[in-house]
């Protein structure tokens, strides 16, 4: 039998002109939190979190919720989460609960995703919604992961805690989706204005950034 995707039509991406001021523009910043690794087989979501920011603010907009994934939550995810099995119970499914995080971000009016290795919870959100035949437009993504690289080329990967000390800004509850997207969004925050310093003001300079982080990512292999 031939199975036709359903396509979700949210809008997750406004349009700004290119030269738009990166300190004027909106941002969801958000995170997953999973039964595992391997999300392309079968571990799948059990929260999602996100949080509005808007000229350079954190706001007080936010968004979780917890997800039914279709096996158990292992103890060792557990241990690290908090997120118990009970939690999740009586959960929306992870098709529930990603079009509510579809219309938290239609309703902000956001101007891209913003995560801390965010490549991999684009990947949780998209390999869950291929799992129920449905595919979306995927908006434009940007990780503090290539800002903080940009700034300091020579170090190495950190804990997202470890980078919220040195760059002097809050933390949040480690390994839950909201207080790593909080945790996250000021850390952004500061990427941000200190980028300002090197020349990335607007827009376009945050995407010639981006792309060009990919490219030397992808000339290393």
């Amino acid at each position: 039998m031939f199975w036709r995707k359903q396509r979700l039509n949210y809008k997750l991406d406004q349009s700004f002109l290119l030269d738009t001021k990166l300190r004027d523009m909106p941002f969801t910043v958000f995170d997953t939190e999973t039964t595992g690794f391997a999300i392309a087989a079968y571990d799948g979501l059990i929260e999602i979190g996100a949080v509005h920011v808007d000229k350079l603010e954190v706001t007080d907009r936010v968004f979780q919720t917890f997800v039914k994934p279709l096996g158990e939550i292992p103890e060792h995810i557990t241990k690290l989460t908090s997120i118990e099995q009970h939690h999740v119970e009586n959960a929306p499914t992870p098709l529930e609960a990603i079009e509510s995080y579809f219309q938290f971000i239609e309703d902000t009016k956001s101007g891209g995703w913003i995560g801390h290795h965010v490549s991999f919870d684009t990947l949780v959100i998209k390999k869950e919604l291929q799992r129920v035949k449905c595919s979306y437009e995927e908006p434009s993504s940007f990780d503090t992961i290539d800002l903080i690289e940009y700034l300091n080329p020579s170090w190495d990967q950190r804990d997202l805690a470890e980078y919220a000390r040195i760059f002097g800004t809050r933390t949040f509850e480690r390994h839950r989706a909201l207080g790593d997207a909080l945790t996250t969004a000021h850390l952004f925050i500061e990427l941000l204005k200190r980028l300002e310093d090197k020349g990335i003001l607007t827009l376009a300079d945050l995407l010639r950034l981006k792309h060009g982080k990919l490219l030397l990512k992808t000339a290393r292999f």
